[in-house]
């Protein structure tokens, strides 16, 4: 206790967050407002090396104190007495087992499904849960914003902060349909969320329900869709009554949105008995806290496919909850500067005691500030990181570079053979290439068609709400399961074989993944092709259907405003070509948007000359979090994500991310998700008749979880 008492002390950590309740048959107000008090804390135990601890202060003390691998403690209030409190190690912490709705490659038996289904609480025990706190909007908060604090520490080890933007309750009436199918749940927030971000901005959202969802499944989301304008979400289940076991859940469904797959053999080195990863397909008490290697390679991998364009700007601390604090670590008003706490800043621009510059400084952060002093108008501060990118230059009034951005869903990328989508170029190629390996291509439009007509395992077009394939229609073929080509032996996705067909002489190759029966009711196809993917002239893969991209996008519409002279951007303003001026493209200048700063004209570029050390990749994200305890109460909150992962700040691969992601549509369930590499192809085969060639081997078994494990995050908050 002494520990982390001093830990807090040292290292206190701020949640931000706007809050309202949305009372039946009633406008969403704000409640009175009141000054939230700093009580949310990061820090170490003193004498133990590798410690760590997350704290609240908020109604007594509350946390977990983590010693060493194998031996963390959880702190809290005794029930019945506020001022006792209790603390046990976290091997006594009761979680509910439960599974990831997220394709994975792990499996589940049926012993751990008994587990989790029995150790369920029906519909009326969770309502006497929340009616045990008296209906109370404030233990209500409490708890999430604690959840919150936890996702936070557990993403630091990522060099990822999350910053909570935004919480909004539900007690009363639901603002999307949420029922005990995950697929219906998830398809209706998704929507609902993309919605609500037009006018609150946030990078992601989070809805977390005390509705038990059927089947093992206790959280969903796409993957790779963190920056999705659609799908950048995900649904969780609350199955504890302490906020880790949920936070545990919300950060499994966030690797997820970040392009994290399930846990392959060998990845996670932390054993089960110590809580095993984050990402583990299924897991249980003690719970997980750990992203591992494997996590950190995809991660990088997804972002350097162009996915994480959004995570580049700051949250606005105006919105953040807790209000502004010297030390936090995040610029706020009537801050000049802030580098934490006074014992870990090692700016030499600022003053850590009074967030003020020191004498002579312009600045102390920022891609625009070098030596203290701001650089120069024009001075490139982010260069493209792919096709769908745009660069930006620095102002000479700001030290922050300015907000990122990138082309607008829709404009044509990859000398017009694709689309951009979330700052991606998404290609049947790549795709391929992901799946089956360098060399892989694209099979002929007639394998599509054949393949995929069929509506079952093999070939569909994705699934419907109630779990069943879907045909594909002719014009939607190509939104199905992808065809490739490659002389690769297999997959590269583990438990993945190869389903080859005949057609038109031609072999046509598609994936499929072994899981357990009840895996295959619930979890996603990791062969299908990725929404935003260019299916033919002026037509793009959105919910599993070939759908005109005017009528998705806005992109023609909005290109038109630039005159030819430019393109438009995801804040639909026109990034304007050298030697034209925004904003619309038809005057004089040098290039770029409102959005970019203003770019050197070109002679000056070639003489620009500028020292600069090298920064990390500043990550912010925000997201939203609605939960309920109750069929009538849910949560939503907003998140806002910061950091400076070990990741290439200028990522150079211009291919699609892997292809481990459920679908980046607004309310998609047949994504792609994650794979891996292959050969060139394209054989002959004698025959010309359709034909499926079965797996040359059996499938492997599912892979047995540990016994102690019975519990799974979902894929991605």
């Amino acid at each position: 206790l002494a520990g982390s008492a001093a830990a807090a002390q040292r290292c206190a950590l701020s949640k931000y967050i706007n809050s309202r309740v949305h009372p039946l048959s009633a406008v969403p107000t704000l409640p009175p407002s009141a000054l939230q008090e700093h009580c949310f804390y990061h820090g170490v135990v003193r004498g133990w090396e590798s410690s760590s601890v997350t704290l609240s202060t908020c109604q007594g003390l509350r946390g977990l104190i983590v010693l060493s691998s194998n031996s963390s403690y959880i702190l809290e209030p005794a029930p019945d007495s506020p001022d006792q409190h209790l603390i046990y190690r976290v091997d006594n912490l009761r979680l509910q087992g439960g599974a990831c709705g997220y394709q994975g490659t792990g499996g589940a038996t049926e012993d751990w499904l008994r587990d989790f289904t029995t150790g369920m609480k029906s519909p009326g025990q969770r309502v006497s849960r929340f009616q045990k706190h008296h209906f109370s909007i404030e233990a209500t908060r409490q708890k999430l914003v604690e959840a919150a604090n936890y996702v936070d520490k557990f993403y630091r080890a990522l060099n990822i902060r999350i910053a909570l933007v935004g919480l909004e309750i539900w007690n009363s009436r639901d603002q999307c349909e949420v029922t005990d199918n995950p697929y219906s749940t998830l398809k209706a927030f998704l929507a609902w969320s993309s919605k609500e971000r037009l006018h609150r901005k946030h990078d992601n959202a989070q809805l977390i329900t005390g509705v038990p969802f059927k089947g093992t499944t206790v959280g969903l989301a796409p993957v790779m869709a963190m920056c999705s304008d659609f799908q950048s979400g995900g649904v969780n289940m609350d199955h504890s009554d302490n906020a880790i076991g949920v936070a545990a859940t919300i950060a499994h469904e966030m690797g997820h949105n970040f392009g994290m797959n399930h846990d392959s053999a060998g990845c996670c080195t932390t054993p089960a008995a110590d809580g095993g990863c984050i990402m583990a397909s299924a897991t249980g008490h003690p719970f997980p806290k750990v992203f591992n290697q494997c996590n950190r390679q995809e991660l990088e991998k997804y972002l350097q496919s162009g996915g994480g364009m959004c995570l580049s700007n700051m949250p606005d601390t105006k919105r953040m909850y807790g209000g502004g604090k010297c030390g936090n670590g995040y610029l706020e008003e009537e801050e000049e500067c802030d580098c934490g706490e006074v014992e870990d800043c090692r700016n030499p621009c600022c003053d850590a005691r009074t967030c003020s510059l020191k004498p002579g400084a312009e600045c102390a952060h920022g891609s625009c500030c070098h030596q203290c002093k701001l650089k120069s108008p024009g001075t490139p501060c982010r260069e493209r990181s792919g096709p769908c990118d745009l660069p930006e230059y620095c102002t000479g009034k700001s030290p922050f570079c300015p907000l990122n951005s990138y082309k607008i869903n829709g404009a044509l990328c990859d000398g017009g053979k694709a689309y951009c989508y979330s700052g991606m170029c998404l290609t049947y190629r790549d795709q391929c290439v992901q799946l089956w390996g360098h060399g892989a291509q694209p099979a002929p439009d007639a394998c599509f068609e054949k393949v995929n007509a069929a509506g079952d395992i093999y070939g569909n077009c994705g699934k419907d709400i109630y779990g069943n394939y879907r045909k594909c229609d002719i014009r939607d073929a190509k939104c199905g399961k992808i065809q490739c080509q490659s002389s690769a032996f297999k997959p590269l996705q583990p438990n993945a074989v190869p389903i080859d067909t005949t057609v038109n002489r031609q072999r046509c190759r598609g994936t499929h993944v072994y899981r357990s029966d009840s895996e295959e009711k619930e979890m996603l196809d990791p062969g299908l092709v990725l929404t935003g993917t260019k299916c033919g002239n002026h037509h793009v893969c959105f919910e599993g259907r070939c759908q005109n991209v005017s009528i998705i996008f806005d992109s023609e519409s909005c290109s038109k405003k630039c005159n030819g002279h430019g393109v438009c951007n995801n804040n639909k303003n026109c990034h304007c070509n050298s030697g034209w001026a925004p904003p619309f493209c038809n005057k004089e200048g040098t290039g770029g948007s409102l959005d970019s700063g203003p770019p050197l004209p070109e002679g000056e570029r070639d003489q620009l000359c500028y020292g600069a050390t090298s920064e990390g990749l500043e990550l912010l994200w925000q997201s939203w979090l609605p939960s309920s305890f109750s069929k009538e109460s849910c949560f939503y909150c907003k998140f806002s994500v910061m950091g400076f992962p070990e990741i290439p700040p200028k990522p150079p691969s211009q291919q699609a991310p892997g292809l481990q992601m459920k679908r980046q549509q607004p309310p998609t369930f047949s994504g792609s998700q994650s794979c891996s590499v292959g050969q060139p192809v394209g054989l002959v085969l004698p025959k010309d008749i359709p034909r499926r060639t079965p797996p040359s081997r059996p499938a492997p078994p599912a892979p047995k979880p540990p016994t102690s494990q019975v519990w799974s995050p979902a894929a991605a908050l």
